[in-house]
């Protein structure tokens, strides 16, 4: 696996591949990696001849710079998982080169960002599509691969794409969960064993949820969640929603609807978590 962190040697690396008729897929991460990154790698791999991934942990998409700071990084642990993994190329760009020359965009991000994580987190997602951008320019792939369990993110990502003609393919991909149900991502390390037990119950409120969509009404499917949620102490919740599988509206109601989503954030101990889960009409 090469180890590139030069914007104009990704391009280059990037440029040679395609010059070989490879099809390059890209997993951007902002590292402490884990299996649901290296999934993403996995589901790459099968349909790209060529696979990039690389660790960029963005200031610009961090609104606490406590969150910033204490932020896990583990750069040789994530070294020796992607190479294992099969990814032929590990960009790992420092901030003053990746955005050299850069002036930030703001985006239309078609309303998509109006709930959720948007009112939680102002900037949020112009900071995520402008370092996206960055590394989409630099890294020039056929395909980039998201994870599900960052719904809003994914959604922003492929409207975006989507309305400014990007030529990139957004491929999303299924949360990868422990065998708890706990969605796997790299905040979970800062949690103790008895939070890491307490957040169990953020995918129970969810599967609450995905047994009421549309047998129950709205307020029963989400007082059915709710509920689970209320009975955990250790957690502090944001928000929990039902919502529109494409708008990511807020739902009043079932009618004329067959697939939504469930999104929840929370906080436990000092992670703040979220997670999502499609809700399909049977």
């Amino acid at each position: 696996m090469e180890f590139i962190t030069d914007p104009a040697a990704i391009a280059d690396w990037s440029a040679r591949a395609r010059l070989g008729n490879h099809r390059v897929g890209f997993v951007p991460t902002m590292g402490a990696l884990h299996e649901g990154h290296l999934d993403l790698v996995h589901r790459a791999r099968a349909v790209c001849d060529r696979v990039v991934c690389s660790i960029f942990v963005n200031p610009l998409q961090f609104n606490n710079p406590e969150d910033l700071e204490r932020y896990p990084r583990r750069p040789e642990g994530d070294r020796r998982m992607l190479k294992t993994a099969g990814c032929d190329a590990l960009f790992s760009p420092v901030k003053e080169a990746l955005f050299e020359g850069f002036v930030p965009a703001l985006y239309d991000l078609q309303g998509l960002d109006d709930h959720w994580e948007g009112p939680s987190r102002p900037g949020h997602f112009q900071g995520v599509m402008n370092v996206v951008e960055r590394l989409f320019f630099h890294v020039r792939p056929d395909a980039a691969f998201f994870g599900e369990k960052d719904r809003q993110q994914l959604a922003i990502i492929r409207a975006v794409a989507a309305h400014y003609r990007w030529p990139e393919e957004i491929v999303g991909c299924p949360t990868v969960r422990a065998a708890d149900g706990l969605a796997l991502s790299s905040r979970n390390l800062r949690l103790s064993a008895a939070e890491r037990t307490s957040a169990t119950v953020i995918h129970k409120a969810l599967r609450a949820a995905q047994d009421a969509a549309f047998h129950a009404s709205i307020e029963e499917t989400r007082s059915a969640a709710l509920g689970i949620l209320a009975a955990e102490p250790a957690l502090t919740l944001d928000y929990f929603g039902l919502a529109d599988a494409i708008t990511l509206q807020p739902l009043g109601g079932w009618d004329g609807v067959d697939e939504a989503v469930a999104l929840i954030a929370a906080q436990v101990g000092p992670v703040r978590l979220i997670d999502n889960v499609t809700l399909h009409r049977t």
